[in-house]
């Protein structure tokens, strides 16, 4: 188990469906808080502005960004989150399912809804994990869990943030977004500091504050899949949708797109990004996102490629 956590994590985890993990990304803040600013100053086709006109302040989401912004690479594959998502989903690998980044410039009164992740996604099972992390101080802006939502009968409708419309047009598989203060439920809510992060599964009933205080309030989420996800057709498109995915109902996540990035032997380094074959050295070279660990020059490992696997050696750069 990853010093991070104790068993005591890994049990509440289980029974309330979420916890607070001090300092997990407490060595990679400066990093995050750069890929944040990457990504607004260049948004993805999934970026949002979730204030109507005439609402004060600025709430800017967008997700799906971790392939194209290096330090959000670094987070994923370098920092603790890997294997302390195994230890509390009690899973044998964990694979990446989508960044997320959220962020409540001072003055933004405007509340993130109570919601539930896990119906808006194509991901079936309950081996899964949010990790919301601030990174500025957080006490009048933060998340608000409602323990042992991730266990009940009938999940929560989804809706649009911004136009209040429901996500599905079928909503008899759902019940309607309950107010969890007027009805007295169980909210869990903590003071973090940068780096901290509350950990979560995807059916917890989720929403966080507006942001009031003079202070910005950038968060970074990474939302990862455990042994069980398989994939599950939804009554109309997902969010994230992932076009032409080519999974059917029961199909495990395809690792090719969503890779794995733990497994209890260690035998997972990281991630080939591109390769071909150099006429001057006469082999096939490539580049890779691996962990520090790995990084020795001339160090062997092995590459899988659908059903078929090649020997490899780390190497400086540039090859020539």
């Amino acid at each position: 188990m990853h010093n991070l956590i104790t068993n005591e994590h890994v049990e509440s985890f289980q029974r309330d469906g979420v916890v607070l993990i001090k300092g997990l990304f407490a060595d990679y803040v400066d990093i995050i808080r750069s890929g944040i600013e990457h990504n607004m100053s260049n948004p993805g086709p999934y970026a949002a502005e979730n204030l109507k006109e005439g609402e004060d302040g600025r709430f800017f989401d967008d997700y799906c960004n971790w392939t194209r912004i290096d330090e959000f690479k670094e987070v994923i594959w370098n920092s603790p989150a890997a294997e302390v998502a195994a230890n509390l989903m009690k899973s044998r690998k964990v694979q990446v399912f989508h960044d997320h980044v959220l962020v409540k410039e001072p003055g933004t009164a405007k509340k993130t809804p109570w919601h539930q992740d896990g119906p808006y996604y194509f991901i079936d099972g309950i081996q899964n994990v949010s990790l919301w992390s601030p990174m500025d101080t957080v006490t009048e802006a933060s998340l608000r869990c409602v323990a042992g939502s991730h266990l009940w009968d009938k999940p929560v409708l989804p809706t649009r943030w911004l136009s209040e419309t429901n996500f599905y047009l079928d909503d008899n598989k759902y019940m309607q977004v309950p107010d969890p203060d007027l009805e007295g439920m169980d909210i869990k809510e903590w003071d973090m500091e940068p780096g901290d992060a509350v950990a979560f599964n995807y059916g917890i009933l989720h929403g966080a504050r507006g942001n009031t205080t003079n202070k910005r309030r950038r968060a970074f989420s990474l939302r990862l899949l455990g042994d069980d996800a398989k994939y599950i057709d939804r009554p109309g498109p997902t969010s994230p949708p992932f076009p032409n995915h080519e999974m059917k109902a029961g199909d495990e996540i395809r690792n090719d797109w969503f890779p794995i990035i733990y497994d209890e032997n260690n035998n997972i380094i990281g991630e080939l990004r591109s390769a071909c074959y150099s006429p001057h050295f006469q082999m096939v070279i490539g580049i890779a996102m691996i962990q520090k660990s790995h990084w020795e020059v001339s160090q062997g490992f092995k590459i899988q490629i659908n059903d078929n696997t090649f020997n490899g050696n780390v190497c400086d750069l540039p090859f020539i």
